[in-house]
């Protein structure tokens, strides 16, 4: 059977190739899910653990989790990829990962969502801005003022865009005057008195103690969940499930 077809200088399956090519996807899996079950039934605890995470949750919660797990589990090689929520779902539905840590719950039927603990999002500025001795600031204070957001397609600014549109004020209708990919990038925008933006407060923890940033509550307040997702289809081994088990509790405890 033909499972390719050459056209234009492009290659692409044909209907047998896509077929074959979900079997083998497949028989791979199945191997993979064997050697895991015998290693299982040695008591070895060890293998790759190929993790995904959304940019807060990768540069703020998750170096320490790992790095605890590994020192319980040394044999077990954890790999990391970051990126927006949006990408992270895609590439666990695609098993491309075991599981991954999002900061929203998942919007694709075919993963399982558990949400493992809470966050507070937080409006932050320069010390010398005149939001940063308010005791709470509400979304209609934002008007006009100018503005430094997370990308489209990140989990915080999704939930962002949500809570203003829940107190009658259009994201589209902030003075956006830059976009960025990372906490990190908003932080050293927003430090040099550009503008104000809405970040996890596990984000500015060192910046706050520092005086670099300034911290105010919205009112009401901003609390959104962060979540484990993975595939329905997919195998549980049992080091996938301690490592659940694991970092669920530990981002409860730094959550807090």
């Amino acid at each position: 059977a033909r499972l390719f077809e050459r056209s234009h200088g492009k290659i692409a399956l044909t209907p047998a190739g896509r077929l074959v090519m979900e079997y083998a996807g497949r028989i791979l899996g199945l191997s993979e899910e064997m050697e895991t079950r015998v290693a299982e039934l040695n008591g070895t605890m060890s293998g790759p653990l190929l993790l995904g995470a959304s940019t807060t949750i990768a540069e703020f919660i998750l170096p320490r989790i790992l790095g605890e797990f590994k020192v319980e589990h040394p044999q077990v090689h954890a790999h990391l990829t970051v990126g927006n929520s949006e990408t992270i779902e895609s590439r666990v539905a695609d098993h491309a990962l075991d599981l991954g840590l999002i900061e929203s719950p998942s919007h694709l039927p075919a993963l399982a969502t558990e949400v493992c603990c809470e966050d507070e999002l937080v409006l932050i500025c320069q010390p010398v801005h005149r939001f940063a001795k308010a005791a709470a600031v509400k979304a209609q204070d934002l008007a006009g003022e100018p503005f430094v957001s997370r990308e489209l397609g990140s989990g915080t600014r999704e939930f962002m865009d949500q809570y203003l549109r829940s107190c009658d004020v259009a994201p589209e209708d902030l003075n956006m005057v830059m976009e960025l990919g990372s906490p990190e990038a908003i932080k050293g925008v927003v430090e040099t008195g550009l503008g104000v933006s809405i970040v996890s407060h596990a984000t500015v923890v060192k910046e706050l103690k520092l005086g670099t940033l300034a911290a105010v509550r919205l009112a009401p307040r901003l609390i959104r969940t962060f979540s484990i997702v993975q595939s329905r289809e997919k195998f549980r081994s049992r080091l996938l499930t301690t490592f659940l088990e694991f970092a669920g509790a530990r981002m409860r405890q730094l959550a807090v």
